[in-house]
């Protein structure tokens, strides 16, 4: 668990996904093999990013898994709707931001 969580605080975001990075395992590594605060394990290793992708190609992947993502979040999101809420929320994160 990571000291913020621990201690009550909103747990980080991943800065590529928006991932919650609640637990130290979540997090991905610098190339000094420490943990990133910023990124998480699936988007960050090694001090790069796992997958060389668009904004855009990160979405319609998120999209692949939306049966999943609504049944987690109690959400009946449709792909339009979900779509529409990723464009508007990833641009705010740090790897995305122009």
């Amino acid at each position: 668990m990571s000291v913020d969580y621990l201690l009550g605080r909103p747990a980080a975001l991943c800065q590529s996904c928006g991932m919650s990075l609640v637990m130290d395992s979540d997090k991905g590594t610098r190339k000094d093999g420490s943990r990133s605060e910023e990124y998480c394990a699936f988007c960050f290793q090694h001090g790069a990013f796992t997958q060389d992708l668009t904004m855009e190609e990160l979405i319609e992947h998120n999209l692949q898994d939306l049966s999943e993502w609504n049944q987690a979040a109690g959400l009946q999101l449709t792909e339009q709707e979900a779509r529409a809420q990723l464009m508007e929320f990833l641009p705010t994160l740090k790897r995305w931001k122009a």
